[in-house]
């Protein structure tokens, strides 16, 4: 065959039905050990389209449709895909036997956008139909203490293998989950040694920290890390190695004050990798708590203490691989005053073992334990193993080395830190009370009693504050209102809330031109949201109603009445129309007036809308509200316009062929020798279809009640003549709904402020569909109106800057610089609680994310309090920075300590303070 494919064995409808078996087959038997295949997403797409998967139902998730939602999906049959080719995925000269064997997957692969995983029973459908290859098998394994999950491990642990005989090296690839035994053997197979007759060393960073033994203690438990080097010695006779051993023979322990740094990828790590997932070990009953949480790990020891004298705080951490989001949180965290205060002082009496949503203790002692040693090791960059390797155990999804969100792990780290924290031993069961219309104040202090009647530990007292929630059901007006804690504010950027439309306003009565008006309405905002901010642009008066409408072919696709119509149900590339009318005549009979080129027998530009106001009309009163309609279309002459200048009519600007309208009283005019009234078009009845077209005399009588829905179809049949007489341009191509463009560019690169950010999280908005709220009342789920408010705030108060949006097929950062102060944050405008605290702060720290989705770089900025001097913290480089160059468009999380009120009595009741800006 062609392509070197097997004879074709079914339909492309086959294929894709038996491919859709075959996966939802494997993911009901899910199981450690099951083998996955690695597929270049650039092949997989192509056999997409063969068999017709779109982007609703796609294997791959991430592929869009864009079919339009009247016409339907295309037609097109895309061709049948050449053999499966994983070549621009794996790494160039890797060996292939076929079999995926000594074959390496490009590093930084994201999955879905540079390949997917397909169960093995797919995949050999998928090769017997195809061939091609190589093949990329990787096996699935079971991670989580408390909830379990399965993942593919995509990228193996690779080790770098130092034989200290000649100090070659090798590269051995082995599961995460592969037990010392397995390394063992694997090494000794490939040097060709016995096993009693060998010695393996963690060498992380050419240094013994540790001897490994023979166990079935598995290679993440041991803290070994991706690309780092182990070294081989021989122990028998004199063979042993000298590497790692000062002149007498010990075995020196002591680090590089400044360890080199490595090259950078774009996650800023060393040689790194975003494996696709990884495991964490199971957690030992009964395992002491302190248990491998050595100086030695973390690459940390007596003689690495910091000299007398030396600051402390100023120690970087080493990027173990895509660990630059851990160590970014980390370094905001460790400079957080309470929480170093808190940690340096002896708080084991208040770790909670028995907490069944803590993770006994462990988290806790191992935070405790790096926070002593960035604080005592002076400038010495620490490698944060144990701590990775604690992480790991309980929050499966920072497993391996793939690229993570450092907001994400900060949400882990707070409430993990939290539960390990909790001075409460037993949780009481509390029923929690409805509002029932008591005051506020009431209110939240009755909740914020029960949140710390099961929860009370020093992340509570520095990090929690209290916010207002109250919602809205859109039938019934039921409200509810709830007060919450939170540990940290997520902000929306106005950009990510908010869409611009641009909607082209007809006037019904024809007293102006057609108009388009961009307007910002709310994403999750309905119709009468877009109608509410459409008025206010066109200046729409009291007595005047706005009705939208969308015009596709030519023709009324739809028309918009309902007010609580989502506005997610209008795409950008649609055309909105709003016809402007006199409250008066809504309910009257609408008059729809629809384009057709008489000599192409095809129709044209946008429909108009007006109404017959009376009960009864005639044919000439419809041919009269037509013309009405159609007078600003109507050109004059240059002469004429002059006589419209000496009836005291302002027409400037016209040029010899001009509207009618473009005067503010045209809708008067009554020019010498014609009016702007007189229809000289053809004009038929038609139907719902405008198929069928009908003339009428000017005496039939149309009785308002006898029509079908008081909607009347006519058409105007235009000719050469007629576009003479008018201008038909305003009729035909009105913009769409969204285009981007110039305009979008340049909004993109404006900068906004840290106070219209938290003014768009507390705007009051429709809940999205897919966040619909049960009314008690309806007994039904409603589309709520909701709005937050604040109600306290606490001492450490955290802003995460949502640059990241995630839509079906979408992602995005948003790079806006926000600006944001970093003295004098008065908050005290959004506190509702008037418990006359201080609401002033004051920035200390900073997390950074530069680059893209995917990838990226973290970094962070702190303060040392008492030095009052910002830092920069990249991985293990700590540098000093000016206070004026920390405000960049790579803010990410801000973090706010509160000035303490005596400070606010000095600066004078804080009359020297002042709002964000």
């Amino acid at each position: 065959m062609e392509n070197g494919a097997s004879c074709l064995p079914c339909t492309p409808e086959e294929e894709k039905k038996i491919v859709t078996d075959l996966r939802n087959e494997s993911e009901r038997n899910l199981k450690e050990g099951n083998l996955y295949f690695v597929i270049s997403s650039s092949w997989f797409r192509k056999w997409e389209r063969y068999v017709g998967i779109d982007g609703d139902e796609n294997l791959i998730g991430n592929q869009s449709s864009d079919s339009r939602h009247i016409n339907g999906a295309s037609s097109v049959v895309a061709e049948r895909p050449g053999p499966i080719d994983n070549s621009d995925i794996v790494e160039n000269g890797s060996d292939s036997d076929g079999k995926g064997n000594d074959i390496q997957l490009r590093r930084m692969l994201i999955e879905g956008q540079d390949y997917v995983l397909v169960p093995q029973g797919v995949w050999e459908k998928l090769h017997g139909w195809y061939k091609g290859g190589p093949e990329l098998p990787r096996k699935m394994i079971l991670q989580g203490v408390y909830h379990k999950k399965f993942d593919v491990e995509v990228y193996p642990l690779c080790l770098k293998l130092v034989d200290s005989r000649d100090e070659s090296q090798s590269t051995i690839w082995l599961s995460r989950k592969a037990s010392l035994t397995e390394l063992f053997q694997k090494v000794c197979a490939l040097k060709g040694i016995e096993q009693d007759k060998v010695r393996i060393w963690d060498y992380f960073n050419k240094r013994k920290y540790a001897q490994l033994y023979v166990s079935n203690k598995t290679l993440e438990e041991s803290n070994l890390q991706m690309d780092q080097d182990i070294l081989l010695e021989l122990v028998d006779g004199h063979q042993s190695s000298k590497i790692g051993m000062d002149s007498t023979g010990n075995d020196l322990a002591l680090v590089s004050l400044e360890p080199s740094r490595s090259p950078l990828t774009i996650a800023g790590g060393p040689t790194l990798s975003n494996g696709h997932s990884g495991y964490r070990s199971n957690l030992y009953p009964g395992s002491s708590l302190g248990s491998g949480l050595t100086d030695m790990d973390d690459g940390f020891d007596a003689c690495n203490s910091a000299r007398k004298g030396e600051k402390g705080g100023l120690a970087g951490l080493q990027n173990l691989g895509n660990t630059c989001f851990m160590n970014s949180a980390l370094q905001c965290l460790v400079h957080t005053p309470p929480l170093v205060e808190y940690f340096l002082k002896d708080c084991r009496a208040e770790i909670n073992t028995d907490n069944p949503l803590g993770m006994h203790g462990e988290l806790a002692l191992a935070f405790g334990d790096l926070l002593r040693k960035l604080w005592s090791s002076g400038r010495t960059a620490i490698a944060p193993r144990v701590f990775k390797g604690k992480l790991a155990r309980f929050a499966p999804q920072f497993s391996g080395y793939n690229q993570h969100d450092s907001q994400e792990l900060l949400a882990f780290l707070l409430d993990g830190l939290h539960e390990d924290l909790n001075r409460v031993k037993q949780k009481p069961y509390i029923e929690m009370k409805d509002s029932d219309g008591r005051p506020d104040e009431e209110v939240a202090a009755e909740c914020w009693k029960n949140h710390k009647a099961r929860n009370d530990s020093v992340i509570v007292d520095v990090c929690q504050g209290q916010y207002k929630s109250t919602l809205v059901c859109p039938v019934c007006s039921k409200i509810s209102i709830t007060f919450d804690p939170f540990m940290y504010l997520s902000l929306p950027l106005p950009s990510t809330i908010t869409r611009t439309m641009t909607v082209t306003v007809f006037y019904g009565d024809g007293s102006r031109l057609p108009m388009p008006f961009t307007v910002s309405v709310l994403k999750n905002g309905f119709c009468k949201d877009l109608l509410l901010a459409l008025g206010t642009a066109c200046g729409l008066k009291s007595d005047e109603s706005l009705m939208l409408a969308e015009v596709y072919e030519n023709k009324i696709y739809r028309y918009l009445e309902m007010p609580l119509e989502p506005l997610s149900s209008i795409k950008d590339d649609e055309h909105i129309v709003a016809f402007r009318f006199q409250k008066k005549e809504i309910g009257k009979t609408r008059l729809v007036i629809f384009h057709r080129w008489q000599e192409k027998a095809e129709l044209f530009g946008t429909p108009l809308v007006t109404y017959l106001v009376a009960d009864q009309s005639s044919g000439a009163d419809i041919e009269a509200a037509v013309s009405k309609v159609l007078s600003p279309f109507k050109k004059i002459s240059s002469a004429k316009a002059h006589v419209g200048k000496e009836n005291g009519i302002l027409l400037d600007g016209l040029d010899e062929e001009c509207s009618c309208s473009d005067a503010q009283s045209v809708e008067n005019a009554e020019l010498e020798g014609t009016s702007c009234t007189d229809l000289s078009i053809p004009l038929r009845l038609t139907d719902d279809r405008v198929m069928n077209f009908n003339a009428f005399k000017k005496d039939t009588l149309f009785e308002s009640g006898k029509i079908i829905g008081k909607l009347l179809r006519v058409v105007l049949d235009w000719t050469d003549k007629e576009q003479e007489l008018y201008d038909s341009s305003y009729l035909k191509d009105i913009p769409e709904v969204y285009k981007a463009g110039l305009a979008a560019k340049k909004t993109q690169q404006e900068a906004i402020s840290l106070s219209s950010c938290l003014d768009a999280f507390l705007i009051e908005e429709p809940l999205g569909p897919d966040d619909m709220w049960y009314c008690p009342r309806c007994k039904e789920h409603r589309q709520a109106i909701k709005k937050l408010d604040l109600w306290m705030l606490p001492e450490i108060i955290v802003f995460h800057l949502k640059r990241f949006t995630y839509g079906r097929y979408l992602k995005n950062k948003i790079d806006t610089f926000v600006n944001f102060p970093i003295h004098d944050l008065d908050l005290s405008k959004y506190v509702m609680s008037k418990d006359g605290q201080s609401y002033l702060y004051e920035l200390y720290a900073i997390s950074n994310h530069y680059g893209g989705l995917g990838g990226g770089h973290y970094t962070a900025y702190a303060k040392l309090i008492d030095e009052n001097r910002w830092y920069h913290f990249d991985d293990s480089h700590v540098s000093a920075v000016n206070e004026s160059d920390i405000k960049t468009s790579a803010a990410y999380l801000l973090f706010y300590k509160r000035v303490r009120s005596e400070s606010k009595v000095e600066a004078g009741e804080a009359s020297h303070s002042h709002s964000i800006s």
